[in-house]
């Protein structure tokens, strides 16, 4: 099994950026100062990369080698420009079904979905440059290999993939509480992208906003949610559950 590489040192950080090596995450030590970390942060920046400013501690557990302040978790995976997965899928299939991920963080949540996303016929899977889950050895081993088997795209917003998509002729739907209407009450049998909240605040308002549609689960117990893996099951086997109809 591919695990994520994890490299250490401020050189060898920047000189991966600068080879455009799919990295998932970059950890640096809080309070460091010096011009090769100024000249980091701007790559980090510039790219748009997912950093986390963290007590030394923390990059003394990643690695016991001299990390200088600084590692990053190189993601095993390479990434699909969106634009290009959404034009061959479109020149492919009729209906197409794409799921984006609005900031989910969790790692085993996030290979659980992918698994089930892989089963369910998911065409790619959209997830948010900064504070998205990173592909990790976690999210490997819980997708049982099917990362590698269903084409993820990184965009800096989410909201531009959903206007990207709308304009492909697209629909997007939104699974929220925030709504009257069903799951089962949505049509998912055309061409359409499914969208995933966090699993502590949902789908960003103005994403929200964006959306064609909205859906809620029917909650009969007292506790008020699912797990968000979980609940990204129900509405993708609804979309299956309707495409296999006569």
């Amino acid at each position: 099994m591919e695990k994520t590489t994890l490299i250490y040192g401020i050189r060898a950080v920047i000189e991966a950026i600068n080879a455009n090596k799919p990295i998932d995450k970059v950890f640096v030590q809080r309070g460091l100062q010096g011009d090769l970390f100024r000249e980091l942060e701007g790559l980090v920046r510039k790219n748009g990369i997912n950093v986390s400013y963290v007590p030394i501690e923390k990059l003394n557990r990643l690695t016991r080698s001299n990390h200088q302040g600084v590692a990053a978790n190189i993601s095993p995976i390479a990434f699909s420009d969106l634009e290009a997965l959404v034009e061959k899928v479109l020149e492919q299939k009729k209906a197409p079904l794409f799921l984006l991920l609005d900031q989910l963080s969790d790692v085993r949540n996030f290979g659980a979905i992918i698994r089930t996303a892989e089963c369910a016929g998911v065409d790619g899977i959209i997830i948010q440059k900064k504070g998205a889950a990173p592909v990790t050895a976690d999210t490997i081993k819980t997708s049982a290999g099917a990362v590698f088997k269903v084409p993820l795209v990184k965009v800096d917003h989410i909201k531009d993939a959903v206007f990207y998509l709308q304009a492909s002729g697209v629909p997007v739907i939104a699974a929220t509480e925030k709504t009257e209407k069903k799951v089962y009450d949505v049509s998912f049998k055309g061409p359409c992208a499914i969208i995933m909240g966090s699993e502590e605040r949902g789908i960003s308002p103005s994403t929200l906003k964006a959306a064609d549609e909205a859906a809620r689960l029917p909650l009969l117990g007292e506790i008020e949610s699912l797990n968000v893996s979980v609940a990204c099951a129900v509405f993708l086997y609804e979309a299956v559950r309707q495409r296999l109809e006569p």
